[in-house]
């Protein structure tokens, strides 16, 4: 079972990188898109995530669900922004932000933010 923890993670890596590789190639082009690596890398997070819970969930120290809530939540959004905006030959650079600072968040979220199971002695 670990391994396949470790594959699905790995995959989790990969949608990681491609969104926001997606938004960070973009950081000098004054138009901004929606490209294909932002729409899978979102899509793929969005997936590996939930199966990456579900494998957790046995666990004997099962996933903080809160933590993985608001994961979930930044995830949605990010992803309704992408599949609205897919589409169109430009977005604003608003909803462009948005989409890279959400992705950063999300990132915060899962280094920073401890379950508790940190011994603090």
């Amino acid at each position: 079972m670990e391994i396949l923890q470790g594959i699905v993670l790995i995959v989790h890596f990969i949608g990681l990188a491609a969104l926001f590789g997606g938004f960070f190639i973009q950081m000098t082009s004054r138009e901004k898109v929606v490209n294909n690596a932002m729409f899978h890398g979102v899509l793929t997070q969005l997936v590996t995530g939930i199966i990456l819970v579900g494998l957790h969930e046995g666990d004997a120290t099962p996933p903080d669900h809160a933590k993985v809530g608001v994961k979930l939540l930044i995830t949605i959004v990010i992803a309704g922004i992408v599949v609205v905006n897919r589409k169109k030959p430009t977005i604003s650079l608003p909803a462009w932000a948005i989409i890279g600072g959400l992705t950063i968040l999300n990132i915060a979220i899962a280094v920073l933010w401890t379950s508790g199971t940190v011994d603090a002695t």
